[in-house]
């Protein structure tokens, strides 16, 4: 049964775009940085072709390359998940969703604690979750005030102890900060609610409870179009979210790179047993998440050699006629001085029936992956992409 696999590696790039200067970004290169400081042991990637795609020191290329390699440049204006994703997903920005590298000016704070029924907010500028949440959590317990703050991303996210603000008040507030504050120009990629339990110098975030509420679409994804067309379609990981949840038949939310493997690996299996046609799109977050924004290149080569073991197991499991995707949606160099997203280009290895090692080359922009998911329905969908 048709089976087609996307597993995104969040924030594995693989080499600065030619327009990463105008993002603050010249230099950067995860996947070359990581492998030239970290040595990682990735012999499954290797024999994918990984070593094809760019030089990585200790990724060698090898005479016959599993699957088909090249790289996706990405046109949409932008460097975060959302951006990343809608353009994976065949979708064009062309005007940036806003940041706030200085906080968000009064009319927003304003607005969010009209509608929100919130006497005042802490912090207000752009920071890395764990370090906010430290800095001015007893402060929030004892005034009860929600933390609100950014990041280089297009993101509004609203941290609160689940003993001052219960979890749904928590999701109600990002409801009103999605529907009427962050709209029009203030409208962001993603409001996030962050969630956290402890005590002062001991907090933490519960990562299986935040909950993102993205902007929608203005034109139909891939997933809506290939769901209208009779495939099933599936998220694991974030995926959905980045989308408001539009177009996915399951979804399955995951705290981990293991539990998205495990989930994915399942999916896979479940294509096996005369299921409907099926798309399956995981997002692998802790990459990002856990090692780029905190600049520990030790801990991204430990995951990315985790998710190269898993690979064979991933591989036993795609159906004989389905083909597996794996890719990023933007880069996260953790031993650059930055903590932010990269602008750069993204890996690409596709293994099928028929893939022998053949070049993609430099694929013009990620809604390629768009275009190609759509032919191998046989689905039609109206993109900027080719089909590789």
């Amino acid at each position: 049964m048709a089976c087609f696999a996307t597993i995104v590696l969040d924030g594995v790039g693989i080499g600065a775009q030619p327009d990463a200067d105008d993002y603050g970004d010249r230099g950067s290169h995860t996947l070359g940085h990581v492998c030239a400081a970290e040595q990682p042991d990735l012999p499954h990637l290797t024999a994918l072709g990984l070593g094809h795609v760019a030089d990585l020191a200790g990724v060698p290329r090898v005479a016959q390359p599993a699957a088909d390699y090249g790289r996706m440049q990405e046109i949409s204006a932008g460097k975060d998940s959302t951006t990343g994703h809608w353009e994976i997903a065949g979708l064009h920005l062309e005007q940036p969703f806003p940041t706030y590298p200085d906080g968000f000016p009064p009319e927003v704070i304003d607005a969010f604690k009209r509608h929100g029924g919130v006497g005042g907010v802490l912090g207000n500028r752009p920071e890395s979750g764990t370090v906010i949440i430290e800095e001015l959590g007893p402060e929030h317990e004892k005034t009860g005030a929600p933390i609100v703050y950014t990041s280089a991303d297009s993101v509004f996210q609203i941290a609160a102890h689940k003993d001052v603000i219960p979890l749904e008040e928590l999701y109600r507030l990002c409801k009103v900060a999605r529907t009427k504050v962050c709209t029009g120009t203030h409208g962001v990629g993603r409001v996030i609610a962050r969630p956290f339990v402890g005590t002062p110098g001991n907090y933490t975030r519960i990562s299986e409870e935040r909950k993102d509420f993205a902007s929608r679409p203005d034109t139909p994804p891939l997933q809506d179009v290939l769901q209208e067309h009779d495939v099933r379609t599936v998220s694991i990981g974030k995926v959905a979210d980045l989308f408001a949840r539009t177009g996915f038949d399951t979804m399955t939310k995951t705290s981990s790179n293991a539990e998205g493997i495990a989930a994915t690996k399942a999916a896979l299996q479940a294509c096996q047993e005369n299921a409907p046609p099926t798309f399956i799109w995981t997002n692998l977050v802790d990459f990002d998440q856990d090692y780029g924004h905190r600049n520990d290149p030790k801990g991204f080569a430990q995951a990315l050699e985790a998710f190269d073991a898993a690979l064979p197991d991933l591989l036993n499991a795609l159906p004989n006629d389905g083909v597996l995707v794996i890719t990023a949606d933007h880069g996260n160099d953790p031993t650059t001085p930055s903590t932010d997203h990269s602008r750069e280009f993204v890996p690409l290895l596709v293994v099928r029936p028929e893939a022998h090692g053949r070049a993609l080359g430099l694929r013009s922009t990620f809604a390629d992956h768009a275009a190609t998911v759509a032919n191998y329905f046989d689905v039609p969908f109206q993109t900027h992409g080719t089909v590789f």
